[in-house]
């Protein structure tokens, strides 16, 4: 992020609660950025929303806002906005109420208000539901009747605690592109957290992973998703094929890969002992040798055909020491016919082999 200016800066947090503890936890998020902070449940993500928002004291550190020291600020007084999971609308109010309460609370005259609560609600398209009240709502009106809450104060950052982990994948997956358009709309700094690795795919700008209260890598959602920095980041992002072995720079840039009999090339510059990494996306399988400039082609035995979904998981055999598995459609599964025991060819990329240590 050099060069770039951080609007929200976390710098050597340390916080004790209950049992949970960060230690000398650094973040940054830059002007306008969307951010998503992506960990499995209990590595803190909460945690530091709230403490960012100051419902928690960090023991040390501080907490900046575009230059400014918010460490000790009382939280409505702090230019943040949050969005719990579960909304937490007031059931007796209606859209336009819920959407003018903090406005309420800072005085702010009903007319002021409804104006303003009626402007955002038609930037984030609920202006027909005005008059209707929470427990009349789908979730995703539910949902953006809380952003508009949180917007209509005119947060320099928008906190996002888990803000799809409650609907379901068709009504997850709209979310994921209204929440988006609002980002353009609004060009707010956006924080979300999300144990979903597939969020980061449709939202993020920049992606921060934690681990037990710790940042395990952050970077690009291109970074984390093809080079992870350990195992752990690559099994929580769905890497599922993971292999140790040795690799041998090539003279054309590439490195020859060892794992057992199996011979992998991959573009990558490390050398020795090392971790592989395949995504099962990124595998093709065929029931002949494809005519392709894929540098990777291997014989296998199918072993498994797991339902996942719209996808199904293939599992294939290429060699004593190296199980593959490939995510297909159930037409592609139909189309080639594949079965346990069926041979087939696993053809992939140079650059989708990943290697990391």
């Amino acid at each position: 992020m050099d060069g770039v200016r951080s609007m929200l800066e976390i710098s050597g947090l340390t916080l004790s609660l209950g049992e949970f503890r960060f230690t000398d936890l650094s973040v940054s998020v830059a002007n306008g950025e969307y951010c998503i902070i992506l960990g499995p449940t209990g590595a803190g993500k909460t945690i530091l929303l709230e403490t960012i928002a100051g419902i928690h004291s960090p023991d040390k550190g501080q907490i900046f806002l575009d230059g400014a020291d918010i460490t000790n600020a009382p939280p409505e007084q702090r230019g943040i906005g949050m969005v719990y999971q579960d909304y937490m609308l007031f059931p007796h109010m209606t859209v336009k109420e819920n959407i003018g309460f903090g406005l309420r609370q800072r005085g702010v005259p009903k007319g002021e208000r409804d104006t303003a609560a009626e402007t955002m609600a038609k930037t984030l398209g609920i202006a027909h539901l005005l008059d209707r009240y929470p427990a009349t709502l789908s979730g995703g009106e539910q949902q953006r009747t809380a952003i508009a809450r949180a917007l209509v104060l005119n947060p320099r950052v928008l906190l996002l605690d888990e803000p799809l982990s409650a609907l379901d994948t068709v009504t997850r997956d709209r979310m994921r592109r209204e929440i988006k358009e609002i980002h353009r709309k609004t060009g707010v700094t956006i924080l979300h957290i999300t144990h979903h690795f597939e969020d980061i795919y449709a939202l993020a700008d920049r992606v921060v992973v934690m681990k037990d209260g710790e940042v395990a890598q952050e970077g690009t959602p291109e970074t984390i998703l093809r080079r992870p920095a350990s195992d752990f980041i690559a099994n929580f992002t769905g890497m599922e094929n993971l292999f140790s072995g040795t690799a041998v720079c090539n003279e054309d840039g590439t490195a020859e890969l060892s794992v057992g009999s199996v011979k992998l090339f991959a573009a990558t510059d490390l050398i020795g002992q090392v971790r592989i990494g395949i995504r099962p996306e990124d595998l093709i399988l065929s029931t002949k040798p494809l005519d392709s400039s894929a540098r990777n082609s291997l014989p296998g035995t199918v072993t498994g055909i797991a339902e996942n979904g719209i996808y199904s998981k293939i599992s294939v055999e290429c060699g004593d020491e190296m199980v593959l598995t490939a995510a297909l459609t159930r037409q592609s599964v139909e189309r080639l016919k594949l079965h346990a025991g069926a041979e087939v060819w696993v053809t992939f990329k140079a650059t989708a082999v990943h290697v990391f240590r």
